[in-house]
């Protein structure tokens, strides 16, 4: 974390200092004002300067990064964190070995590691990003496999002329199936229940 010192005649002029020392942008800066300036006789004589102190925020990905590597040492699970990220969305993938562990069933404990990620990146409320963390993979096979599902079940409503319900599925997965089938000429989607038990069902137009 990039911290400097700096000082000006105004605190607006100290923290131009400051921002032109550490090469970014105002909005990118805690600031803490350690003196506030002072007038001297006949605006000379004893003046003092104001001082800040400005430190660089950290990114949300970096957020993400760290509680990660924290949270995976509490669980004694060794893994590397690659984190990426742009204005919208925090992308985080974890390598290492048994990785089978932080998936869950069906993935359930990736996605409430996912769920806590962005809890805690995202708790000031201000610039809201998405996180989407996975290992091994996970997330597209588990994609690729939900949109095999409907359309075979979509083909079974339509052949059968009977609804199907699914078993219950976090919003991502609903989301799939959802989009999945929604061009579809014979068959539509909706879901029913509460979370967690929330499913999708599959009907004749």
């Amino acid at each position: 974390m990039k911290t400097v010192e700096s000082s000006g005649k105004t605190v607006d002029e100290a923290i131009l200092m400051a921002v032109a020392q550490l090469g970014v942008q105002r909005d990118m800066l805690e600031i803490e004002v350690l003196e506030e300036p002072v007038k001297g006789l006949f605006g000379i004589i004893g003046s003092k300067d104001a001082r800040i102190r400005a430190t660089v925020k950290k990114t949300k990905g970096e957020m993400a990064k760290e509680f990660l590597m924290e949270l995976l040492d509490l669980m004694n699970i060794e893994a590397i964190v690659n984190v990426s990220e742009d204005d919208e969305q925090v992308n985080v993938e974890l390598k290492g070995r048994g990785m089978g562990l932080l998936i869950g069933h069906r993935g359930e404990t990736l996605d409430a590691l996912q769920y806590l990620t962005s809890l805690v990146v995202n708790k000031e409320g201000q610039d809201y990003k998405r996180i989407y963390l996975d290992t091994e993979n996970y997330r597209k096979k588990r994609e690729e496999t939900l949109r095999r599902l409907a359309k075979r079940l979509g083909y079974k409503v339509a052949k059968t002329r009977k609804k199907i319900t699914l078993e219950p599925m976090n919003p991502f997965e609903r989301r799939i199936i959802h989009a999945s089938l929604q061009n579809d000429n014979y068959v539509r989607t909706y879901s029913e229940g509460e979370e967690p038990n929330r499913r999708v069902v599959i009907t004749l137009k």
